[in-house]
């Protein structure tokens, strides 16, 4: 029995996903409640546990994260009952037995929100990054697209890294922009670690007129990660939503 968890949670007092000794996880977190009711094994005898469809970072939200485990399915109010308030299960539904949310995955979605005005916001200070400078909204679209296809992010995740292979299919690539709002959503089939983050860094110092366009697509070559911009903070990052073979 394999029971589909989808979760939502502000990650800015986590430290990520993935669980950390005398540190606080979203994994952590869950297993906990989850073995409270359902005991502390899984139906196959082995520990309790929680597979995900993608590991987050310390202060990263999540959207509509996804993550699965071998036991059977418990109502998310009981298991939100016993969480604090940063973060909530959406849905827990049975599942294939074969079902893993991370190898099944498809593709997985984020969204990078910018809140591009003068003066900073009460609300959305843990939800978006405040750049007040000013940026060229049509340079952004532009690097965006592209974005789109296959390429090589070695510029785009740190130099040390577990990563053996640096090719990642992007799948749609879009700046939205409402008013001084402005949002990157990028779907693709695998994201490298920062990957998200230093892709706007990068868009934004173009943007800014600090680096040439050509520069930037010259990144997506495969180029050291030396070569591209800062890494944007956490905060304004989320998982939006995970895509299975039945999207």
């Amino acid at each position: 029995m394999i029971t589909k968890l989808t979760i939502e949670y502000d990650g800015t007092d986590f430290a990520g996903w993935a669980r950390q000794p005398g540190r606080r996880t979203v994994q952590e977190e869950l297993e906990r409640a989850l073995r409270t009711v359902l005991g502390e094994r899984g139906h196959d005898g082995s520990p309790l546990s929680l597979t995900v469809a993608g590991r987050t970072d310390s202060g990263v939200h999540a959207w509509g994260q996804v993550a699965s485990y071998a036991h059977e399915a418990v109502d998310p109010l009981r298991l939100n009952g016993l969480l604090d308030e940063d973060v909530s299960v959406l849905a827990a539904e049975p599942a294939p037995e074969s079902f893993d949310a991370r190898l099944d995955a498809r593709s997985r979605t984020y969204c990078y929100r910018v809140l591009a005005r003068r003066t900073r916001s009460v609300f959305e200070r843990r939800r978006a990054f405040w750049s007040p400078g000013r940026l060229d909204r049509d340079v952004l679209v532009a690097c965006a697209q592209e974005i789109l296809g296959t390429h090589d992010f070695t510029a785009f995740t740190p130099a040390e890294t577990e990563h053996s292979h640096f090719r990642s299919r992007v799948d749609s690539a879009e700046w939205l922009i409402d008013g001084d709002m402005l949002e990157f959503w990028i779907e693709a089939d695998k994201f490298l670690r920062h990957m998200n983050r230093v892709l706007v860094g990068t868009m934004l110092d173009v943007a800014g007129g600090r680096r040439k366009f050509e520069e930037f697509t010259s990144l997506l070559d495969g180029r050291p990660r030396s070569h591209a911009g800062q890494t944007a903070p956490a905060h304004g990052l989320a998982l939006a939503r995970v895509s299975y073979g039945d999207r």
